[in-house]
């Protein structure tokens, strides 16, 4: 400061070094339908009833639930084919019910808008994701919708999403697979393998379709001594008899929405992030609201989906176990043949850690590029590497073994690099990573007395 007049001046001298703030881990994006809310705008929310508030609830199933009364009992069916396309609601219920937090919502259309002969379309799902690449938050990308889309489209989805993720290094996408395993294969085109990952097969989820009862037929009504009009809706069975349509309402709650996993997998890693950490393997974990997967899978069958010996397009399964419930069982990226981004876990720990001192380092932009920066620069990030060990995100029995930092003319940068106005560093890290297969070793030890 310059001082010209007399008098008493005050100056506050910093002592603290720069410092690292840790990105958040686990806010997935959900681009898909809603029954109402702001289109086409990526929107927080923290919460299911907020996410009602703002978006509504699941799209009222119109023709696929159907009725049978004979005598006293009544039971419900579900034809499949006929079950509305918008999974959103479904899929957020799964997401909180399984350790997820704030998220983000992009809804592309209303049930209204977007009802017809193609209800779900590609392109404004992608268009959706584009949205997105504004959003710095977002460090997940899902599609609840993407089941139904022909699987052409689905697989152009994904790889936008896939493009995108690789192009900004700061996300994550979750897929489903809905085919044979080589076709979802040879589907997945982009060159961002390890910044996705897929999982299989669908769930048997604990939820009710949500139904009107205006909408709900009556296909067979036999009742003795019944009189009149037989019901055709479930709304003139209230009337007619109420002890019919309360078993009625029971009967179609007990058919549950099968579901795709990636929503139940986003709260899977939401939860271990804040449990454990980032550099958790977000496998060996239960699942809530879940009854079963739909389809079972043997150690034998899960060797064709965990190792793809040709491209390395891993799929994490999802197994049942008994006396464990069903769990996930599966930690690998679709880079499965990779030994630097084969796992989930390495790859999520360094779009972290780069995004934290990508930050950070902001600060230092237009600063002198000499030594007095580069020390400064150094000090900080090693300063939240060295967090991260004794976190365990790292490996290492010290500091040197678990990471490193360098910076500095004839160590990172020439003399023509600082001429250009290029201050580079080099980090290092030894990322902890999952062990995938514990191998017990037993033999016979001959006796000795």
């Amino acid at each position: 400061m310059s001082y010209k007049t007399p008098g008493v001046y005050v100056e506050e001298i910093s002592k603290f070094p720069p410092s690292v703030a840790e990105v958040e881990t686990a806010i997935p994006a959900f681009v898909g339908y809603t029954e109402k809310g702001p289109a086409n705008e990526p929107t927080r929310i923290t919460s299911l009833m907020e996410y009602e508030t703002l978006f509504g609830v699941a799209n009222p199933e119109k023709t696929a639930i159907k009725i049978a009364v004979a005598e006293d009992v009544v039971t419900a069916t579900i034809t499949e084919s006929a079950i509305s396309a918008y999974k959103m609601y479904y899929a957020l219920q799964m997401y909180f019910a399984n350790g997820g937090g704030p998220c983000y919502i992009v809804s592309v259309g209303d049930y209204v808008v977007a009802d017809g002969a193609a209800q779900v379309v590609s392109t404004e799902l992608i268009a959706g994701l584009d949205l997105l690449e504004k959003e710095d938050e977002p460090t997940l990308i899902v599609f609840p919708d993407a089941g139904n889309l022909v699987p052409a489209n689905r697989y152009a989805v994904y790889n936008s999403a896939l493009n995108q993720a690789e192009k900004l290094g700061d996300r994550f996408v979750i897929m489903d697979v809905f085919e044979a395993v080589p076709a979802f294969r040879a589907g997945i085109t982009a060159s961002g393998l390890k910044y996705g990952a897929a999982y299989y097969p669908k769930l048997e989820t604990v939820l009710a379709y949500n139904f009107k009862d205006t909408d709900v037929a009556i296909a067979s009504y036999v009742v003795t001594g019944a009189t009149g009009t037989a019901p055709a809706k479930l709304s003139d069975l209230k009337t007619a008899n109420s002890a019919l349509y309360n078993q009625a309402k029971k009967a179609i709650a007990a058919q549950r929405v099968v579901l795709a996993p990636s929503s139940a997998i986003a709260g899977v890693y939401a939860k271990v992030d804040n449990t454990a950490g980032v550099w958790k393997a977000p496998a060996n974990v239960g699942l809530n609201y879940v009854v079963a997967p739909t389809e079972k899978i043997s150690h034998q069958a899960q060797e064709d989906l965990n190792v793809d010996v040709v491209a390395g397009k891993s799929i994490n399964a999802i197994r049942t176990f008994t006396g464990k419930g069903t769990l996930v069982w599966g930690a690998r990226t679709l880079d499965g043949n990779s030994n630097e981004w084969r796992y989930v876990s390495v790859r999520r720990f360094f779009n972290m850690v780069e995004e934290s001192v990508k930050k950070a380092t902001e600060r230092f932009v237009f600063e002198s590029n000499d030594a007095r920066t580069w020390v400064r620069v150094k000090a900080m990030i090693e300063n939240y590497l060295n967090q991260q060990w004794m976190g365990g995100a790292l490996a290492g029995s010290t500091p040197e073994q678990a990471y490193y930092v360098s910076v500095g003319l004839n160590e990172t940068m020439s003399a023509q690099d600082i001429l250009e106005g290029r201050l580079i560093i080099e980090v290092g890290m030894a990322a902890v990573r999952p062990a995938e297969f514990i191998i017990l070793r037993f033999s016979h030890k001959l006796q000795e007395s």
